[in-house]
């Protein structure tokens, strides 16, 4: 699968800061519900989200998308995953690699 340009730009982050490679598009429930991002061998499960199209009125926006994503973050909470969500500008200012580092080191504590 293709990644997007905030996708893409994370992946370079987090090999620059040498941390342990994600699972791509990772399944992490019976739904056909993925993550982008997913390191799900380590003690605790930290998984990202980059939400494209927040500008552009795409599918995280709008109602139906939105909703399917509440449902999403909601189910993955209660089986134990922390999910940081960022979008572009945010992966471009280095909070999804700052909030990542810290998930991982620490457990996000």
């Amino acid at each position: 699968m293709k990644l997007s340009p905030g996708e893409e730009l994370l992946m370079l982050q987090i090999r620059l800061h040498k941390l342990p490679a994600p699972t791509r598009e990772y399944r992490f429930c019976n739904r056909r519900w993925r993550f982008d991002f997913a390191w799900p061998g380590l003690d605790q499960m930290v998984a990202i989200e980059v939400e494209g199209g927040i500008w552009s009125k795409g599918r995280h926006t709008r109602g139906c998308g939105f909703e399917a994503d509440a449902s999403k973050y909601n189910q993955a909470a209660l089986d134990g995953w922390k999910v940081g969500r960022f979008t572009t500008g945010m992966v471009e200012r280095m909070e999804a690699i700052a909030w990542l580092r810290k998930a991982l080191s620490d457990g996000g504590n």
